[in-house]
């Protein structure tokens, strides 16, 4: 009778513990709110994202995943991984420091930039099969017995080199094949240049900067200050 009385007790005092101690504790976790980065847009995969492309959402802690961006600034800046559909919360899985393969470059094609590969005149005209995604290298152009460097393509962001069965880069390094084209990343008025010199004439590409995408911006921002003073003198 005396143990019983015993757990009795035990028991009450339990029930005390739930009802005013853990018991409020849950209904304080499951009802806490916390603010979260999620897409304010649709951004497709390898797009630099920017304040516009995000918005803050006030939501439930309780089974939040840990890796939920909460600071904008872990965010803006940096380059989607994969395509993120409006209102989808960012994971720390959905962002890339650089828009790191071919793929994420032609998902953000949209006509002022395109892509377009160019035959390279032997193993030397490439760089010696050494070029990376990411890459600002200079086209130099020879045609009609001429070389030089266009003023146009001065300054031109490499996509990936393929060999030619069809490999890229990564899968080129495995096999031990060369690559036999380049292909970068241009606007249309470089489009139609490099088709032409494609033609009638030979390319060669030199290594102007491997680093940064801060740093490699400001060379692609330096070509695009020639296109923008050429429409303004016509």
């Amino acid at each position: 009778m005396k143990n019983r009385t015993i757990i009795g007790i035990v028991c009450m005092l339990l029930a005390v513990v739930v009802c005013f101690g853990v018991a409020p504790l849950l209904n304080r976790s499951a009802s806490a709110k916390v603010d979260v980065v999620c897409a304010a847009a649709d951004i497709p995969q390898g797009r630099i994202i920017t304040e516009d492309d995000i918005k803050i959402v006030t939501m439930g802690a309780y089974n939040l995943s840990p890796k939920a961006i909460r600071d904008k600034n872990q965010v803006v800046g940096r380059y989607a991984a994969c395509d993120l559909k409006e209102d989808t919360m960012l994971l720390a899985s959905n962002i890339n420091n650089e828009a790191s393969g071919a793929e994420d470059i032609f998902k953000t094609l949209d006509g002022a930039k395109q892509a377009i590969s160019i035959t390279l005149d032997g193993f030397a005209g490439g760089l010696s099969g050494k070029l990376r995604n990411g890459d600002i290298v200079s086209v130099i152009a020879t045609s009609d017995g001429m070389t030089s460097i266009p003023i146009e393509l001065r300054y031109v962001r490499v996509i990936t080199t393929t060999s030619s069965s069809g490999n890229d880069a990564g899968e080129m390094d495995r096999d031990g094949e060369k690559p036999t084209t380049v292909t970068l990343l241009v606007n249309e008025k470089q489009a139609t240049l490099l088709a032409r010199y494609e033609v009638s004439g030979k390319l060669h590409l030199t290594l102007i900067y491997r680093g940064s995408a801060e740093q490699a911006a400001k060379f692609l921002d330096a070509q695009e200050k020639v296109f923008l003073s050429g429409s303004r003198e016509n």
